[in-house]
């Protein structure tokens, strides 16, 4: 069955939880420990926890709140952020993560995802790619080093060296509830043969609905699950378990 997985930015700069829209203007939505037990209460399938400063700050995870964050979890966690060798890895592991979303260092040095893969098995590797579009609307993958824009080939190299799964972030549809990247997320998913979470502009159960039919495994989303209402006042919220199992047997 299809999963539906609240994934939270965490920024140390800013004391705890942010949203941001095309990965600008974050704002300020609470304390991740708070929210971890909120969607515990909400028996949520998974938990994406992505530390956004950690690669900009350039440095290593945050240990102490990953651990925090392990202790709390109910659901299985996936923690990413700041990862840059396979001792971070190992380490965040035997905190108690149960995945690692790796971007920076995988694009860097590919190799990295086969060590942890032989480590903990392919399960416990996510490659996250981001994929934004170009003045001529043609897609491009978004890195903060140099190197290939080209999406299509980080997604086979992911796979190549042992990402168990993929998290594919839609940049230009990022936060803004408007609807999903489809046609990418179908493109996707016709490239590789492991699951494929897709991210990025998720505001309605349709949307996600409509993901999954597009080849998606798993959505992932943030906005859909901290904001409500016009004003996009903050509240925690997940769907009824009722509501995700009737969602998915209607996408089918």
């Amino acid at each position: 069955m299809p999963r539906l997985i609240p994934s939270l930015l965490l920024s140390s700069s800013r004391g705890g939880l942010v949203k941001t829209e095309r990965f600008k203007a974050p704002k300020y939505v609470g304390d991740a420990i708070n929210a971890v037990r909120i969607l515990n209460e909400k028996e949520v399938d998974e938990l994406i926890v992505l530390d956004i400063d950690a690669s900009v700050q350039g440095r290593g995870p945050d240990f102490e709140i990953a651990e925090q964050l392990a202790s709390e979890c109910f659901m299985p966690l996936c923690y990413g952020g700041g990862i840059r060798s396979f001792d971070d890895a190992r380490t965040l592991l035997s905190l108690g993560v149960e995945k690692l979303a790796l971007q920076s260092a995988f694009l860097d040095d590919p190799t990295i995802l086969r060590k942890i893969a032989d480590h903990a098995g392919e399960q416990a590797v996510v490659a996250s790619i981001d994929v934004g579009k170009d003045w001529l609307g043609r897609y491009r993958l978004r890195r903060r080093s140099r190197g290939s824009d080209d999406w299509r080939q980080a997604l086979a190299t992911a796979v190549a060296n042992g990402a168990g799964e993929i998290l594919l972030t839609a940049v230009h549809c990022e936060g803004t509830m408007n609807g999903m990247d489809y046609g990418l997320i179908s493109e996707a998913s016709d490239l590789v043969d492991v699951p494929l979470i897709a991210n990025g502009g998720a505001g309605s159960l349709a949307d996600v609905q409509e993901a999954v039919r597009a080849g998606a495994s798993a959505v992932a989303a943030g906005a859909f699950f901290v904001f409500y209402g016009p004003h996009r006042a903050v509240v925690i919220t997940y769907p009824r378990y009722e509501e995700v199992v009737a969602l998915w047997h209607e996408a089918a």
